[in-house]
């Protein structure tokens, strides 16, 4: 079992897929993939027989064919299939990032491009390379894992919703006022674990880490702290603004990626 926090602080409790596991998976994957590829590869060169190519044409075609279903086999069943493709499906095996959060197109990119050049066929000897690196990893990732910030787990259910903050209403103003961009990743990511967990830590912890992670937050933003209010309530409100605009920004995001999904 690994313990992960994902980047909305939802703590999850996931077992780590392991090599006997994944290496089944893969054989699956690699039957699905040469079924298909031969399918397309029959229906492309009756095409351009149709069409009296000669065999440089055919030889190119070829070589597209089966690179394209090496690598865009992942790569389009990982993003569609949220971390899944059909030989993780079978086994209960499932991509996430390496804080447990769900993965996009760009780490099943990243994972694809990776597998077909380093983890497994033009230079991973089969595979070879992608188990020499996950035997060296405690969470047992190949190098694809360790480009994209994956880990391969055992998730048969969805992974949960993520939780969201909620701001004071005496703070909403000031909040909304800020240019957020600045705020790297690590410290958004510290800031939700210590709002997770603040009913647990002693009122000692409650002071000096928010008054710390405050201070980090303001400096960031090059703007004042309010004065007057605990760590945990401008810590709230600049999380939960934080979210309410990544929220509000998803519908007009996703738009445009399903048109171009729909027109390749």
């Amino acid at each position: 079992m690994a313990e992960f926090t994902t980047g909305e602080a939802v703590a999850l409790e996931l077992p780590i897929a392991r090599i006997p596991t994944r290496a089944t998976a893969f054989i699956i994957d690699v039957v699905v993939q040469f079924m298909l590829g031969g399918v397309l590869l029959f229906a492309v060169a009756a095409a351009l027989a149709a069409a009296g190519a000669d065999s440089a044409w055919m030889d190119a075609a070829g070589l597209v064919t089966i690179v394209g279903m090496l690598v865009g086999y992942p790569v389009v069943c990982e993003t569609l299939m949220r971390g899944r493709t059909v030989g993780k499906l079978i086994l209960g095996l499932r991509v996430v990032r390496a804080d447990g959060g769900p993965i996009d197109f760009r780490h099943a990119l990243t994972r694809g491009l990776a597998g077909g050049i380093v983890d497994f066929w033009m230079l991973g000897g089969f595979g070879a390379i992608a188990v020499l690196t996950s035997m060296c990893s405690p969470n047992a990732r190949r190098i694809g894992d360790v480009l994209a910030g994956t880990v391969v787990v055992y998730a048969q259910t969805s992974l949960p919703r993520p939780a969201l903050a909620t701001a004071p209403p005496w703070l909403t103003g000031w909040a909304g006022q800020l240019e957020l961009s600045g705020i790297p990743e690590d410290l958004a990511l510290a800031v939700r674990q210590y709002l997770t967990r603040f009913r647990t830590l002693t009122p000692a912890v409650q002071a000096n880490l928010g008054q710390a992670l405050v201070i980090a937050l303001c400096q960031r933003l090059q703007v004042r702290p309010p004065v007057g209010y605990p760590p945990v309530q401008v810590l709230g409100a600049v999380i939960a603004e934080r979210q309410r605009r990544t929220l509000t920004a998803a519908p007009a995001a996703i738009a445009p990626f399903a048109m171009a999904a729909v027109r390749s």
